[in-house]
């Protein structure tokens, strides 16, 4: 909220970002880090450096979306902080635990087989995102991949950074790149096929 000082200057008041937005930023948060405390300490950071830099808010975005954006950068600082650029461990890298999706019988089929092949989505994509229950399946699935999977996954499909600027921030090849993404999407795929469309939330 904006305040006009006697001085006629325009200030803002940090006490009213945390009613209007506090609990949208924290889910945003929330669900790219997946760690409670994290996401507050984000939030905070994030409202901190608001206030620090409010002269530079231009007013031609609302301020959720500019809240929105500080957020992200503090989001990308963490994700390039805590990575460095080594090789897939091998828990990063292995697709063996979903050969069982494409085999029957013990013979590798290539394609989904009949019992593991996911339901169809009928539903449009972003009016399942609306589901609040939904984006807690999701964040749960993320959760259960390693870290910078589930890191490199969100800053691909949630926040559409192209590969070469996720390879910087997460210190990883192109091939690995692939690779988490490759796995992240086969894990997503079956989790969230169980856990919602399975499930009848449909």
């Amino acid at each position: 909220m904006q305040v006009q000082t006697a001085e006629n200057k325009t200030t803002f008041d940090a006490t009213v970002w945390v009613d209007a937005h506090g609990d949208f930023l924290y889910s945003f948060a929330f669900s790219r880090v997946r760690d409670q405390w994290l996401a507050e300490d984000l939030v905070q950071e994030t409202l901190l450096a608001a206030m620090q830099s409010s002269n530079s808010f231009a007013e031609k975005s609302s301020e959720r979306t500019w809240l929105c954006g500080i957020l992200k950068h503090k989001i990308i600082d963490h994700f390039r902080k805590n990575s460095r650029e080594v090789e897939l461990s091998d828990e990063e890298a292995d697709l063996s635990s979903y050969d069982y999706l494409f085999r029957e019988e013990g013979v590798w089929k290539g394609h989904w087989t009949a019992a593991a092949r996911p339901i169809v989505w009928e539903e449009n994509p972003e009016k399942v995102l609306e589901h609040t229950e939904f984006r807690g399946i999701l964040t749960h699935c993320l959760g259960e991949l390693p870290e910078r999977v589930a890191n490199c996954f969100t800053l691909r499909e949630m926040d559409g950074f192209a590969a070469p600027e996720i390879c910087r921030i997460l210190g990883i090849s192109p091939n690995n790149f692939w690779v988490m993404m490759h796995r992240a999407r086969l894990h997503l795929r079956r989790c969230i096929d169980f856990n919602w469309f399975r499930e009848g939330h449909k």
